[in-house]
Protein backbone atom coordinates (compact mmCIF):
# COMPACT_ATOMS: atom_id res chain seq x y z
CA UNK A 1 0.00 0.00 0.00
CA UNK A 2 1.33 3.39 -1.00
CA UNK A 3 1.65 6.27 1.46
CA UNK A 4 1.90 9.86 0.27
CA UNK A 5 2.23 13.16 2.12
CA UNK A 6 0.58 16.52 1.55
CA UNK A 7 0.93 19.74 3.48
CA UNK A 8 -2.19 21.09 5.14
CA UNK A 9 -2.29 23.94 2.60
CA UNK A 10 -2.04 21.58 -0.39
CA UNK A 11 -4.61 19.21 1.10
CA UNK A 12 -7.04 22.12 1.55
CA UNK A 13 -6.60 23.21 -2.07
CA UNK A 14 -6.91 19.69 -3.46
CA UNK A 15 -9.29 18.15 -0.93
CA UNK A 16 -11.27 16.19 -3.55
CA UNK A 17 -8.08 14.82 -5.05
CA UNK A 18 -6.78 13.78 -1.62
CA UNK A 19 -10.03 11.98 -0.80
CA UNK A 20 -10.12 10.27 -4.20
CA UNK A 21 -6.52 9.07 -3.81
CA UNK A 22 -7.50 7.48 -0.53
CA UNK A 23 -10.61 5.85 -1.97
CA UNK A 24 -9.56 4.73 -5.44
CA UNK A 25 -5.76 4.40 -5.33
CA UNK A 26 -5.52 2.20 -2.23
CA UNK A 27 -3.35 4.93 -0.77
CA UNK A 28 -2.85 6.34 2.72
CA UNK A 29 -2.44 10.09 2.88
CA UNK A 30 -0.37 11.75 5.60
CA UNK A 31 -1.16 15.43 6.23
CA UNK A 32 1.82 17.47 7.42
CA UNK A 33 2.17 20.83 9.11
CA UNK A 34 5.62 22.39 9.02
CA UNK A 35 6.98 19.08 7.72
CA UNK A 36 5.63 17.12 10.71
CA UNK A 37 2.86 14.52 10.33
CA UNK A 38 -0.32 15.69 12.07
CA UNK A 39 -3.14 13.63 10.54
CA UNK A 40 -3.92 10.78 8.17
CA UNK A 41 -6.64 10.07 5.66
CA UNK A 42 -7.35 6.40 5.10
CA UNK A 43 -10.03 4.48 3.25
CA UNK A 44 -13.02 3.10 5.13
CA UNK A 45 -11.72 -0.45 4.69
CA UNK A 46 -8.44 0.59 6.36
CA UNK A 47 -10.39 2.23 9.18
CA UNK A 48 -12.46 -0.92 9.73
CA UNK A 49 -9.27 -2.99 9.87
CA UNK A 50 -7.74 -0.62 12.42
CA UNK A 51 -10.89 -0.65 14.55
CA UNK A 52 -11.08 -4.44 14.45
CA UNK A 53 -7.45 -4.67 15.59
CA UNK A 54 -8.24 -2.33 18.49
CA UNK A 55 -11.18 -4.51 19.56
CA UNK A 56 -8.98 -7.61 19.50
CA UNK A 57 -6.63 -6.00 22.00
CA UNK A 58 -9.49 -5.79 24.48
CA UNK A 59 -9.18 -9.42 25.58
CA UNK A 60 -5.42 -9.15 25.88
CA UNK A 61 -5.79 -6.21 28.26
CA UNK A 62 -7.36 -8.56 30.84
CA UNK A 63 -4.19 -10.58 31.29
CA UNK A 64 -2.66 -9.74 34.64
CA UNK A 65 -5.69 -7.79 35.92
CA UNK A 66 -7.03 -10.69 38.01
CA UNK A 67 -4.00 -12.07 39.76
CA UNK A 68 -5.85 -14.84 41.63
CA UNK A 69 -7.55 -16.28 38.55
CA UNK A 70 -4.78 -18.45 37.12
CA UNK A 71 -7.22 -20.67 35.25
CA UNK A 72 -8.68 -17.65 33.43
CA UNK A 73 -5.21 -16.36 32.62
CA UNK A 74 -4.24 -19.75 31.17
CA UNK A 75 -7.41 -19.83 29.07
CA UNK A 76 -6.77 -16.36 27.70
CA UNK A 77 -3.19 -17.31 26.91
CA UNK A 78 -4.38 -20.37 24.99
CA UNK A 79 -6.85 -18.22 23.02
CA UNK A 80 -4.09 -15.78 22.12
CA UNK A 81 -1.81 -18.56 20.92
CA UNK A 82 -4.61 -20.11 18.88
CA UNK A 83 -5.54 -16.75 17.32
CA UNK A 84 -1.93 -16.07 16.30
CA UNK A 85 -1.53 -19.55 14.81
CA UNK A 86 -4.69 -19.16 12.72
CA UNK A 87 -3.64 -15.85 11.15
CA UNK A 88 -5.52 -12.56 10.91
CA UNK A 89 -8.95 -14.13 11.08
CA UNK A 90 -12.07 -12.83 9.48
CA UNK A 91 -14.11 -9.68 9.86
CA UNK A 92 -17.00 -10.41 12.21
CA UNK A 93 -18.12 -6.84 12.78
CA UNK A 94 -21.78 -6.05 12.36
Amino acid sequence: METISFSVAHAKKKFSEVINRSIYSDCRVIITKRDRPVAAIVSLSDLHTLEQNDRRKGLLSLIGKWQDFDELQDGIGECVIKRHSEGAGRDVSI
